[in-house]
């Protein structure tokens, strides 16, 4: 896999690791008092799920800061472009005549190619008919 397609990827893993974190956290949070016109939230009953929930968030952190440091290090891998702003237009243009080229010669055979099929499609409509017309009626 190329390193741009790693790069795409480990941001779909980071954007997967954010949302599941985010909706962990909205999931398992205390219920807190929005206002003082409003009734206290009843109290959560402490259950061996309050222990895994205080320890989740470290977990998710620490999954998403690896996530992060990875991207950095696929990013750090990139090639670093040789020379100037200059040089890239002028091998963008190099890039472009060439695929100008190969899209022309590409047009050239398509125009050959549907001349002989229109060939071929003549000469089997005459062998077809040439058999038609052998045939005796009955």
């Amino acid at each position: 896999m190329d390193i741009i397609s790693q790069l795409q990827e480990q941001v779909n893993t980071i954007a997967a690791l954010a949302f599941n974190t985010f909706g962990t956290l909205q999931r398992d949070a205390p219920p807190v008092r929005l206002s003082p016109n409003y009734p206290e939230p009843p109290a959560a009953n402490p259950t061996e799920d309050s222990t895994n929930v205080a320890e989740q968030p470290k977990q998710m952190s620490a999954a998403f800061v690896k996530a992060a440091k990875q991207f950095d290090a696929l990013v750090a891998a990139l090639p670093l472009s040789d020379g100037g702003e200059e040089d890239q237009l002028k091998r963008i243009a190099e890039l472009q005549a060439e695929n100008d080229a190969v899209g022309q010669e590409l047009q050239k055979q398509l125009e050959a190619a549907e001349k002989e099929l229109k060939q071929v499609q003549e000469l089997f409509n005459q062998a077809t008919d040439n058999c038609l017309n052998l045939k005796k009626p009955e």
